[in-house]
């Protein structure tokens, strides 16, 4: 087919049935959650039954169901690398980029704050403090934000596992004990990653607590979840911005550690007699009196800054 899927749908609409206007109005609205959507969900937000949106993507011209939601995820994917960018191959120079790409993290961070919903927020500091163990998924970019997470929480909380793979079968067996007594958190950003959706649909079929870190009410993510967090991001150039995502994790340990207080005094206490009891830090630890004393030249002011006891950072 040489028109996209929503191409078709507005040049079909007038000619379409009342039932099939709703669901065509809908999918071009929400296209990104529509392209994760079965047809019994679409069917529901539409008021029409699963058959009719069935027949509505055979009417499209395509054999069936699953060949329709691939359609419209082509056409997600197509929308996300021409939206929101800048003009890498423009003239800016790069004090100007310096400004622009600080400036719109910093928006972000304040729309983020904005939006925050804060009962949703408290949610799920309390989901995550109650669970018996808390599992961590985020692939491809979001990888790095839920390995910084899943780092600090193990420092919090008791029973955390990072669900680390390429592989959705290898997730669903890191997976393969999640209970309702459970955690999932699931963190994915434009492109949304299907493995990571798939992940939470799994934890929500388990009957687990699902929380979603995602950048808005549209994203698929919010098929599984039940607490939903959102922060901005945006695509600047080649790269995605995760700023304000990460600010909104920050935020989530803090409040974890301050209402696990007591816990975490405890881990962080363990960990410092650990440290010293093995030496793990006495070779990693940079000495900066001995880096002066190699770099500088003029030796006598080390040397009284030494004699005074001057202690450096």
């Amino acid at each position: 087919m040489t028109k996209n899927i929503l191409e078709q749908m507005k040049e079909k609409f007038p000619k379409l049935s009342k039932s099939q206007k709703k669901i065509a109005h809908y999918i071009i609205e929400n296209l990104d959650v529509a392209a994760f959507s079965t047809a019994a969900k679409i069917g529901k937000a539409t008021g029409v039954s699963e058959s009719t949106v069935v027949r509505f993507a055979c009417s499209m011209g395509y054999e069936g169901y699953p060949e329709f939601t691939d359609a419209l995820a082509t056409c997600v994917r197509k929308r996300l690398n021409t939206v929101n960018r800048i003009d890498i191959e423009s003239n800016m120079s790069p004090s100007k980029i310096v400004e622009n790409v600080l400036k719109g993290d910093a928006d972000k961070i304040m729309h983020t704050l904005d939006e925050m919903n804060q009962g949703t927020f408290d949610m799920a500091v309390d989901l995550i403090s109650t669970a018996r163990k808390v599992y961590v998924v985020g692939v491809r970019s979001a990888a790095c934000l839920a390995q910084f997470l899943a780092f600090y929480l193990r420092l919090i909380v008791n029973n955390v596992e990072l669900v680390t793979t390429t592989s959705s079968s290898e997730m669903f067996e890191q997976m393969l004990k999640v209970s309702d007594k459970d955690v999932v958190i699931g963190i994915s950003f434009p492109r949304y990653s299907m493995r990571t959706l798939k992940a939470m649909e799994f934890a929500n079929n388990r009957n687990a607590q699902v929380i979603a870190i995602t950048d808005n009410i549209h994203s698929p993510m919010n098929l599984y979840s039940s607490c939903n967090l959102f922060a901005r991001s945006d695509m600047a150039s080649i790269v995605d911005s995760l700023v304000a995502p990460m600010s909104l994790i920050n935020a989530l340990i803090v409040a974890l550690g301050v209402r696990n207080s007591k816990r975490t005094v405890k881990n962080l206490e363990t960990l410092n007699e650990i440290w010293e009891d093995y030496q793990l830090t006495n070779n990693d630890e940079i000495n900066y009196l001995n880096i002066l004393l190699t770099n500088t030249s003029d030796k006598n002011i080390i040397n009284k800054l030494t004699e005074a006891n001057l202690k450096f950072p």
